[in-house]
């Protein structure tokens, strides 16, 4: 048994945890979109509204879902925004690509119907720009058609085609992964044709918030060199980051557990380096935002290649993989560093929403079922625009690697509550854990996500096999509150008046 202190410092706010750091990612790649969020205006075999599957919307909704990167991903860089607008039965049918997978896209999601689903929802959408196999003009019409209100002939085609008003899109990506799969540009060119782009873009609409591609500190170094002349024309870099060294999705030795555990731990060190060189080419004059809008975990079996590690990808492709306990534990993880970098970390976007690599959400026919990370993920809801706390975990070192096995992270809301997540990753041992610092006099809600292994998973057969259930809390704010955590957990307290 482990015990724990976890001290909130509520006089040592870091910053604001905006919503968009609770970001997701919906990419025109095997069964996320079509056959995921969206069955067609005329499916007859699951309830749907207006093609969009009326279970995922309604879990969409309640997650919350803040923000929502389309259509790509690599797919961005095929994309033509003109193929999905327009009466269905004259849209083009296209082939789409992604991650090397290619099928038939008939374009029946096009902008119209992702702004709607957007709205329906509640999330902010942050649209992907073509700069792969498109061009200035074709990304400046796209922002004319979604954004001006000026009487113009994009403007005109929109009313005529369902919205009279304008969508008002802030967030926009010039190209994506434009270091592969984006065109295999060098640094340097892509640098120079994103100043290009993103000029022109502005003038369509000065309001924008563009999003450059970024990849590691060499590419993101010579990037910012260049972009420092021109400071406006950037709000925000792009970095990805997924998890590929943790075993099999299921079948995960000890040793593999805590080294996706610890992989997950260092997505925080790129968003440090990605800060480092942002305040040494730009100064504090300009502030850049990084905007992680693609991360999460990439099972072997969910990979188009094999990486000869001895675990043999799926055939055919899918990219599709199984949502485990351990899964949410990482992503928990990673969110406990998106809060301590709230200052700097613009947006976050997990990969991807439905079906598709560390999807919240599965599907199987009419049949639907949440995974652990998207129970995770409600238990963060209350840090949700709060004030991010530091926080101070005295513990012995119980992990192999000689780390502590308990880590926390806080938040305070302007009327006073807290809400506080605790994460044990032992394997096998539990821990009792002292919690002070909280001034709130009251326990609001306490929640715990947990399984007899870490391997636990939901199915179209067992949707709640891993489920968040209640746990005692005792204690004041005078002698602290105390609490026990299982292993492989997660535990949510809110406090209040």
């Amino acid at each position: 048994m482990n015990n724990v202190t976890i001290a909130i410092q509520a006089d040592a706010p870091i910053g604001t945890i905006s919503p968009r750091l609770y970001g997701h990612f919906a990419e025109h790649l095997g069964r996320c979109c079509y056959d995921g969020l969206w069955v067609g205006a005329d499916c007859d075999w699951t309830p749907h509204e207006d093609g969009f599957r009326t279970d995922i919307l309604e879990a969409l909704a309640a997650l919350p879902t803040p923000l929502l990167r389309w259509p790509g991903g690599c797919y961005a860089d095929h994309y033509h925004w003109r193929d999905g607008i327009g009466p269905a039965s004259t849209r083009q049918v296209r082939l789409g690509m992604s991650c090397g997978l290619q099928v038939q896209d008939d374009n029946s999601l096009g902008t119209h119907e992702f702004l709607a689903l957007c709205k329906r929802i509640g999330a902010e959408p942050y649209l992907a720009g073509n700069m792969g196999s498109g061009t200035p003009q074709e990304l400046c019409d796209w922002i004319e058609y979604c954004n001006s209100s000026v009487d113009t002939t994009l403007a005109r085609e929109r009313a005529a085609n369902g919205s009279a008003q304008p969508y008002g899109v802030k967030l926009w990506g010039v190209g994506n992964e434009n270091w592969g799969c984006g065109g295999n540009y060098d640094a340097v060119t892509y640098a120079n044709e994103y100043i290009r782009y993103a000029t022109m873009l502005q003038h369509v609409d000065p309001t924008i918030e563009m999003v450059a591609c970024g990849l590691e500190d060499e590419w993101n170094t010579v990037l910012m060199k260049a972009l420092k002349r021109v400071p406006s024309l950037i709000q925000h870099i792009s970095i990805h980051r997924y998890w590929w060294n943790g075993g099999p999705e299921i079948d995960f030795s000890d040793e593999q557990y805590y080294a996706l555990l610890a992989e997950a731990a260092e997505t925080e060190k790129l968003i440090i380096s990605t800060e480092a060189i942002l305040r040494a080419e730009m100064g504090d004059d300009h502030k850049v935002g990084i905007a992680l809008d693609e991360w999460g975990v990439w099972h072997p079996e969910a990979r188009g290649w094999d990486d000869g590690k001895g675990i043999t990808p799926r055939k055919p492709t899918t990219y599709e993989q199984a949502g485990t306990l351990r899964d949410a534990i990482a992503a928990a993880i990673a969110l406990e560093g998106f809060h301590r970098h709230c200052h700097v970390l613009s947006m976050a976007n997990l990969a991807q929403v439905v079906n598709v690599l560390h999807a919240p959400i599965m599907t199987q026919g009419a049949k639907f079922w949440l995974t652990p990370t998207y129970h995770l993920l409600r238990l963060h809801t209350p840090h949700l625009g709060a004030e991010a706390l530091q926080v101070q975990v005295t513990s012995p070192p119980s992990l192999p690697d000689e780390t502590p096995a308990v880590s926390a992270t806080a938040s305070r809301t302007t009327d006073g509550s807290y809400a506080v997540t605790l994460i044990n990753r032992h394997l096998t041992e539990l821990a009792t854990i002292t919690l002070t610092g909280v001034t709130a006099p009251s326990v609001h809600s306490a929640q715990i996500l947990t399984a007899d292994h870490p391997r636990a998973v939901n199915g179209p057969e067992a949707p709640d096999n891993v489920a968040p259930v209640s746990i005692t809390v005792e204690g004041d704010t005078v002698s602290g509150w105390s609490l026990t955590l299982p292993p492989h957990s997660i535990a949510s307290v809110v406090f209040g008046a």
